[in-house]
C-alpha cells in the first residue's frame, strides 16, 4: 500500500533547488502514523513519497528516486534494522533515519553504527526532525555545486583529450605545447597504459600540421616484413598477396605526423630504415627501386629504457640519438595520485554517457581503495575498472562491491611488506632512497633509474637526508 504521491521508478535527475532536490521517503506499516508523518514533512516544505511496504522502499532506493528514508523498527516482514542495512547495501550513500517507540540509549548507538543518519523516537520531535530534514537537503545541495564545480575544473584542466592537475602532468602539458610548435622528432617515453599515444595525439592537434593527416602504427604488433610495408608501402607482385601496389603510411601522412608506437620492439633491420627517413627524409616502397621524398613529423613511443637497449646491443644508438633528441616522459599512475579522483570523474561522465547511467561518484571506501591500489596497468587500468564498475554497479554511487575483486584485498610492497599510507613526499624519499641503495650509492646511476636529472637529484637529496653510502661506492659516486 502506498499514499500521498503515486509516483513511476524511472532513474531521476536530480532538481537543483535545495528542498524539492531532497524527496524523503515514508516507511511505516501503521496508515495513521503514515498519514500523520506525511502531514508533517509536508508542512516542512517537503514532497514526501509515503509506502507500508519495505520492497516498494527498496525500489524507490534502487531507482534513485529517494535519497532519504524514514522507517519505522517494528514493521511485519523486515523490522527497520534489516531495511537499513539492504537500503544501505544498494545506496551506500542513502540517509535512513529509524523510528521507534520503544527508544533506548543503546538501540539508538546500535543504529547508528549500522549507518543510521539519526534515530528518533515517538512522538516525533516536530523541531529535530526538520533539524535533520534540513541538514541532509542543504548537504545534498552542498554536493550538487560540487559537482558543478568539478565539472568546470574538469573542462579547465582537461588537454586534448588528457586530463590531471599534478604538476608532473602539468609539466608534460606545458612541455608538449613548447615542442609542439617546432616541427622536429619527439620520442615520449613511460610505462604501458600511461597515454603515450594521447599526447602524441595532443602534440599533432597544436602543433602548425594539425591540419594535415596523424597515422599511427604499433610496431609491436606487426613483424618485420609485415611492418615494413605498412610503414614504406610495396609494388604489385612484391611479394605473396601483395596483389595492388599502396602507398604507405609515411606517404600517406606526408608533412603531417607518423605516430610509432612501442618502437623498441623493432628489429635492427628496421631501425636501419627508420634511421635513414629520419636522416635523408626518404623512402622506398617495399619491391620498387625509386626513391621517394617525404617531409613527415615523427613522433616515437617506448615503454622500454632505450639506452638500456642500446647497451644490450638490442637499439642503435644512432637512432636513439635522432629520436630522443626532444624526449617527454609521462609518469606512471602512481607518480601522480592526486589526478585519480579528477580521472574517475573524467571516466565516469564518459562511460554515464556509453552506458545511460548517472553514478554521481564513489564511496569513500571505494575511493579508499583506488588511491591504495598501486596501479601496475596505470590509467588504462584505472579506465577499465571505472567501465566494469559502471556496468554493475546499481545505485548512484560505486561502491567496494562493484570494483574488481583484487582490488578488495589489501595492498602489499614489492617486498611484501604490508602496505600504509603515505604522504607523496615520504613515498618519494622511500623511493629515491631505494634506487640509491640498488646503485651502490652512484648518483648518476640513480638518477638514470629514476629517469630525472641529476641537478633533480641533487635537489632532492638536499632536502632529504640520503642513506648512508658505501665505502667501496664513493669512488663512483657523481
Amino acid at each position: 500500500m502506498s499514499c500521498c504521491v503515486a509516483r513511476a521508478y524511472p532513474k531521476a535527475v536530480e532538481p537543483a533547488a535545495t528542498k524539492t532536490s531532497l524527496i524523503p521517503c515514508i516507511l511505516d506499516d501503521d496508515p495513521a502514523q503514515l498519514e500523520m508523518l506525511a502531514a508533517l514533512v509536508s508542512d516542512m516544505g517537503y514532497e514526501p513519497i509515503c509506502t507500508t511496504d519495505p520492497e516498494e522502499a527498496l525500489r524507490l532506493v534502487q531507482y534513485g528516486r529517494c535519497r532519504l528514508v524514514m522507517a519505522d523498527v517494528h514493521m511485519p516482514g523486515m523490522d527497520g534494522y534489516e531495511f537499513l542495512d539492504q537500503a544501505l547495501k544498494n545506496d551506500p550513500g542513502l540517509h535512513v533515519i529509524i523510528m521507534t517507540g520503544e527508544y533506548t540509549l543503546e538501540s539508538a548507538l546500535e543504529a547508528v553504527r549500522r549507518g543510521a543518519t539519526d534515530f528518533l523516537p515517538k512522538p516525533i520531535d516536530r523541531v529535530r526532525l526538520k533539524r535533520t530534514l534540513d541538514e541532509v537537503a542543504a548537504l545534498y545541495d552542498q554536493r550538487r555545486r560540487v559537482r558543478e564545480l568539478e565539472e568546470q575544473l574538469l573542462k579547465d584542466l582537461e588537454f586534448h583529450g588528457i586530463v590531471g592537475k599534478s604538476p608532473a602532468m602539468l609539466e608534460v602539458f606545458d612541455f608538449a605545447r613548447k615542442v609542439a610548435r617546432h616541427y622536429t622528432n619527439v620520442l615520449i617515453v613511460g610505462p604501458t597504459g600511461t597515454g603515450k599515444e594521447l599526447v602524441a595525439r595532443a602534440i599533432h592537434q597544436i602543433s602548425p600540421a594539425n591540419l594535415q593527416k596523424l597515422a599511427v602504427c604499433n610496431c609491436s604488433a606487426m613483424v618485420d616484413t609485415l611492418l615494413e610495408s605498412q610503414l614504406f608501402g610495396h609494388m604489385r607482385g612484391s611479394f605473396t598477396g601483395a596483389t595492388e601496389t599502396r602507398a604507405g603510411l609515411f606517404e600517406y601522412a606526408n608533412n603531417g605526423t607518423v605516430f610509432l608506437d612501442e618502437v623498441g620492439e623493432t628489429s635492427l633491420a628496421m631501425q636501419a630504415k627508420l634511421l635513414r627517413v629520419i636522416q635523408n627524409r626518404e623512402i622506398q616502397r617495399v619491391g620498387s627501386p625509386e626513391v621517394r621524398q617525404i617531409n613527415v613529423r615523427l613522433i616515437a613511443a617506448t615503454n622500454r629504457d632505450l639506452r638500456t637497449e642500446v647497451l644490450a646491443g638490442r637499439f642503435r644508438e644512432d637512432l636513439f640519438y635522432r629520436l630522443s633528441s626532444i624526449q617527454i616522459r609521462i609518469p606512471s599512475l602512481k607518480e601522480r595520485l592526486e589526478d585519480i579522483p579528477l580521472l574517475v570523474q573524467f571516466f565516469l561522465k564518459k562511460y554515464n554517457a556509453a552506458y545511460a547511467k548517472q553514478i554521481s561518484g564513489l564511496t569513500r571506501r571505494a575511493q579508499a581503495v583506488l588511491l591504495q591500489h598501486s596501479w601496475p596497468g596505470n590509467v588504462r587500468e584505472l579506465e577499465n575498472v571505472i567501465s566494469s564498475a559502471s556496468i554493475t554497479a546499481t545505485g548512484d554511487f560505486i561502491d567496494l562491491p562493484d570494483l574488481p575483486e583484487g582490488l578488495q584485498q589489501r595492498p602489499r610492497t614489492a617486498e611484501g611488506e604490508e602496505w600504509r599510507p603515505l604522504a607523496l613526499e615520504e613515498v618519494r624519499k622511500v623511493h629515491i632512497r631505494r634506487v640509491l641503495d640498488m646503485c651502490q650509492g652512484n648518483r648518476l646511476r640513480a638518477a638514470q633509474v629514476l629517469g630525472i636529472g641529476r641537478t633533480s637529484l641533487y635537489r632532492y637529496l638536499k632536502h632529504d637526508t640520503p642513506p648512508a653510502i658505501p665505502a667501496r661506492a664513493k669512488s663512483r659516486t657523481a
